[in-house]
């Protein structure tokens, strides 16, 4: 059981709101940087040279085709053991989290949405929202607004849909409140409906509604790139064998991937 808690940062992420000056964070400054970042799993090169920064209130997106490493990015951000960091730092609001446990960084202001999280029987969805609020709003108001009110009381993940499994990350997000938002290809799995109601949330979270004050950044993966027909990002980049290869604007970027396919960004750089 405690390995499968384990699993999902986000179920032993507890009141990082109790760390003092979490929310101090200037707009003009970097939340996350990554500088020569270089991960092995099991001794297999994932990731070769990762260089990326993200500002305080900005969304940037990562696309690839599967296996490219965009999820072997976001659980080294999230500090998995089994991502070994070889060479390169992991900035975060300014601080070296490279070594750190996850709980430090969860604690610090990290949250993440995974792809494919673990069902865990005997465990109620409602007591994990409510052992991950740290928001001002109750867990029952948030899922009847994001109608997930008939999955409270339903095991966590067991039986769920891929839409639902996708809002309840979401939502718990929502509870938790970080400064760092990362989504594993939040559109993977999820029907037309879900997903409309799943950019809501995600825009919510990230707090799109917001201009002047908007302080939390955000790192969204995507293989199939239509996220970005519900939420806005501000930068993309393309990540083939490890490497980001372009960078730009992401509607751009993904319009390209779309008539040429990923590989084409390669070919141009030469």
């Amino acid at each position: 059981m405690l390995a499968l808690w384990q699993k999902s940062a986000l179920w032993l992420t507890f009141p990082k709101k109790l760390c003092s000056a979490t929310k101090q964070v200037e707009n003009d400054k970097n939340m996350l940087e990554i500088n020569d970042l270089w991960v092995a799993v099991n001794g297999t090169q994932v990731l070769k040279g990762v260089n990326l920064s993200i500002p305080s209130g900005e969304t940037h997106i990562l696309f690839g085709k599967n296996g490219s490493g965009k999820s072997s990015l976001l659980m080294t951000i999230m500090g998995f053991k089994r991502y070994r960091v070889q060479q390169g730092r992991i900035l975060f609001k300014g601080q070296d989290i490279t070594n750190m446990s996850i709980n430090g960084r969860a604690e610090m202001g990290i949250g993440m949405a995974f792809q494919r999280p673990p069902g865990i029987r005997g465990v109620k969805t409602r007591d994990i929202f409510r052992v991950c609020n740290m928001s001002d709003v109750s867990c029952e108001e948030l899922a009847e607004k994001f109608e997930f009110t008939n999955l409270l009381d339903r095991e966590l993940n067991v039986g769920f849909s891929g839409g639902e499994m996708k809002k309840s990350e979401i939502l718990q997000l929502l509870l938790q409140d970080p400064d760092l938002v990362m989504l594993d290809e939040p559109e993977s799995g999820v029907d037309l409906e879900n997903l409309h109601i799943l950019g809501k949330a995600i825009n919510k979270l990230l707090e799109k509604h917001l201009w002047r004050t908007r302080a939390k950044a955000g790192l969204v993966i995507s293989h199939l790139g239509f996220i970005l027909n519900y939420i806005e990002a501000d930068v993309g980049y393309v990540l083939m064998d490890g490497r980001i290869h372009c960078q730009g604007n992401p509607r751009e970027l993904f319009k390209g991937i779309q008539r040429h396919g990923f590989r084409d960004c390669v070919e141009c750089e030469k």
